[in-house]
Order: structure tokens, then C-alpha cells, then sequence
């Protein structure tokens, strides 16, 4: 591995986060003789980042620890034309009241991993609809879009691959990476912002925007990419089959994010370490050589040591042991999540199957059949005999909840209301 002057450029590279740099040893450089500013750039599509994003913050937080300025920018300009990398079809265009309730949400889930404030080295959080939405379209055409080879853009993944498709790219996405490079511009101008960072799908619009500052401003600017995260079965990080894995607690309880990193493969635990958490890699090196039983010690300490990044140590810490009393003991944990059910539907008795579908730990209702039939299905820690057994008043406890545990890992309380 090279050796690096600033502490950035070595931690990243070190826990295998970087995929894409321009001009690395420049911008190393740069890096160990003062304080520089780089951001990242979020939509503002849903009301939270999901960890599939993980990755972008934790290098804007590796950025501030080390010394640097880190901005995370809030799209709610560029969300009104909407992305077009990796995907197959126009996203759905939300109003500007829905794009702003979002903002407000994501804004929440940086407060743990960045410092905020008005100090050279405090996070900044910007907003592009601060200078997207007062554009007029001749002069950005006139100032900007001449710049802008068509000839490039078509080469651009986000773009081709769209048409190699036959999937539609309306104007309104073709402009994106317009916009997305206007952003860097901007920040140059406002912030001194010298580095833009983001997936490896981003990549051309970086470099476009890295280009857009030199021909305007006369800027050097950088472009710096992380590796697309899978695991090692080749699943996209982020995804499972009930959904996205989300950093608001609201859409995802401390206790499922932590039960989200318990539960990932033995082959990916090292390398979780080294990109979503803090610990020093001889640790990881030890961590990750466990073998047998002892790996799920290993992802113990990695479930617990991203949430407390996420969710705050308290929250992690008792995430850790409500997994330990529900798994080890069999108790009922009141940090479970919980579902709520019509009490009527309890007091006439309900079908196991049904439940369980609607509890969510099936799929489908055939689902549900096969997991009790299977032998995979408690109620209040005890075996249920048939798919068709009525569960009803009578399995509830003094506080009107009753536990659904489908295997040994996931378990839902069932509220009455």
C-alpha cells in the first residue's frame, strides 16, 4: 500500500474505502498541509438514509476526525429532477412540501456521526434548493450548460445504460448531472469545498463537476469515489427481504438495526469492521480470524458498535441485551418491535398463519404455513403444533402482548389495541 503525508488519505485506504480518486497523490498532499472541505450530497427522496448510505457518511465523519470540514449536502433541489444512476426507470417526483418534511427527517441521523457548529473544522449542512431553485434557465444554459459535451454526457453509465435498455431518460433526468456539477461550483464558491465524494456510481458527475470548476473558476478540485458495498453472497447492502435497512429509529428500531449487523455473513464481518466502525484494525484482524462459534462473538461487538454509532451507545447497549435475555433466556423483551392488532380479531381467535403473515415474520400466508409446519414457529417461546391453532385472549399476558418468534432470530411482539 502507498504511503500517505495525511491521515485521511491513509485511514480510507486502509479500510478499503476508496475505489476512485482523482489526482490521490495531489489531493494527499493538500490534505497534510491544512484544513480542507469536501462534501457529499444526499436526495432527499425518503424521509431517511437507509445503510446503504452508511458508507458516504462514515467518510465524512473520517474526514472531520481527521482534522478536515466536511459539508453534507441536503438535495432538496437536485430531488426535484431526481437521479438517474442505477436505475431503470424515472423516479416518481415528489412535491416540495414532501421533498422538505424528508429534509427535515435525514437531517436528524448526521447528528451522531458529525459535529456541527461554525468552527473551520465543524460540519456544515447545506441545502441546494438554496441556489437550484433561483436559476434562470438561458443564463445557466449560457454560463454552464456550454461547458457540457452531449457527446460526453451519452457516455456517462447513469445515462447509457439507461438507453442500451430501451428504458426511458426523460430531459428532466438528462440534466441531473448538470445540476449535480452546478452543486460543486457553488460549494467551491461559498465554502472553498475542494473535494466532492459519493459511490462509484457517481463518479462521472464528480469528475464532471471537478471539470466544471476548472473551466469556470480556474479550481482544482477532486473526485473521490468509495467501492459499491455488496455482501458476499453478492446481496446489495442495505436490503432484506421485509425492506431497507433505515437509520431513523422511527422506520427501523435500534433493536432491528442491531439485529440487521448480528445476523450478516461470517465472511463479511472483517470487512464491516474496517468500513462501518471506529475500532483499530489489529482488533479487527483478531476479531475477524474467529472461527466457528466464536465469529458471532465478533458479530456481536460489530452490531453493537455500529449502532452505538447510529443510535447512540445506550441504545446499542440495550439492543445487545434484549438480544441476549430474548435468545439466551427466552424472556419477552419490551424493546422488541411491535405490531399492533385489532383486540376484536384476538377475542374471536385468529389463525397462526394469519398471524404470523400479519405479524410480518412471513411473506405470504403460504409462507407462514411452511415455517410452522416446519417446526420454525413459537408462541410465548413455545412450539405451535399446527398452522391452523387459534391464537386468541388467552395468549396474551397481563400488559396485552403476546411474542411471535419465527427461528431463533426474529421475534415480534403482537399488541392487542
Amino acid at each position: 500500500m502507498a504511503t500517505f503525508k495525511s491521515d485521511f488519505m491513509r485511514i480510507v485506504h486502509e479500510r478499503g474505502m476508496v475505489h476512485q480518486c482523482s489526482d490521490g497523490a495531489r489531493l494527499d498532499e493538500l490534505l497534510s498541509t491544512g484544513t480542507r472541505t469536501a462534501y457529499i450530497g444526499f436526495d432527499c427522496t425518503a424521509d431517511s438514509l437507509h445503510v446503504g448510505h452508511l458508507l458516504q457518511i462514515m467518510l465524512l465523519r473520517w474526514w472531520q476526525k481527521t482534522g478536515h470540514q466536511p459539508i453534507a449536502l441536503m438535495g432538496a433541489g437536485t430531488t426535484k429532477v431526481g437521479d438517474p444512476s442505477g436505475r431503470d426507470e424515472t423516479r416518481q417526483l415528489l412535491t416540495t412540501e414532501q421533498i422538505n418534511s424528508n429534509m427535515e427527517s435525514i437531517k436528524k441521523s448526521f447528528s451522531n456521526y458529525l459535529t456541527f457548529g461554525s468552527g473551520p473544522k465543524d460540519a456544515i449542512m447545506a441545502n441546494n434548493a438554496d441556489w437550484l431553485d433561483n436559476l434562470q434557465y438561458i443564463p445557466l444554459l449560457r454560463d454552464i450548460g456550454r461547458h457540457f459535451s452531449v457527446n460526453r454526457m451519452l457516455t456517462m453509465d447513469s445515462v447509457k445504460l439507461r438507453l442500451e435498455r430501451d428504458q426511458p431518460l426523460t430531459f428532466l433526468e438528462f440534466n441531473y448531472m448538470i445540476l449535480q456539477s452546478y452543486d460543486f461550483l457553488e460549494l467551491h464558491r461559498r465554502y472553498n469545498c475542494v473535494a466532492q465524494m459519493g459511490g462509484s456510481d457517481q463518479w462521472g458527475n464528480i469528475i464532471m463537476g471537478a471539470d466544471l470548476g476548472r473551466r469556470v473558476d480556474g479550481a482544482e478540485l477532486f473526485a473521490l469515489t468509495s467501492p459499491l458495498l455488496t455482501t458476499s453472497s453478492g446481496a446489495k447492502m442495505g436490503k432484506t427481504a421485509a425492506g431497507a435497512v433505515w437509520l431513523n429509529p422511527a422506520r427501523l428500531s435500534p433493536y432491528e438495526f442491531w439485529q440487521y449487523w448480528r445476523n450478516v455473513e461470517d465472511a463479511d464481518v472483517g470487512r464491516f469492521l474496517k468500513t462501518f466502525t471506529e475500532m483499530p484494525l489489529s482488533e479487527v484482524a483478531r476479531l475477524e480470524a474467529l472461527q466457528g462459534q466464536e465469529i458471532n462473538e465478533a458479530k456481536k461487538v460489530l452490531a453493537t458498535e455500529i449502532t452505538a454509532l447510529a443510535h447512540g451507545r445506550d441504545a446499542a447497549e440495550q439492543a445487545a441485551e434484549t438480544a441476549r435475555r430474548t435468545f439466551e433466556e427466552g424472556a419477552k423483551a419490551e424493546a422488541l418491535p411491535t405490531v399492533d392488532v385489532a383486540r376484536d380479531k384476538l377475542t374471536a381467535g385468529i389463525a397462526a398463519f394469519e398471524l404470523f403473515h400479519e405479524a410480518g415474520l412471513a411473506g405470504s400466508r403460504n409462507e407462514a404455513r411452511k415455517l410452522i409446519k416446519g417446526g420454525g414457529a413459537r408462541l410465548n417461546d413455545q412450539a405451535i403444533a399446527a398452522d391452523t391453532a387459534i391464537i386468541g385472549d388467552k395468549d396474551l399476558d397481563a400488559s396485552g402482548t403476546l411474542k411471535l418468534s419465527a427461528g431463533r432470530k426474529r421475534h415480534v411482539l403482537v399488541r392487542a389495541r
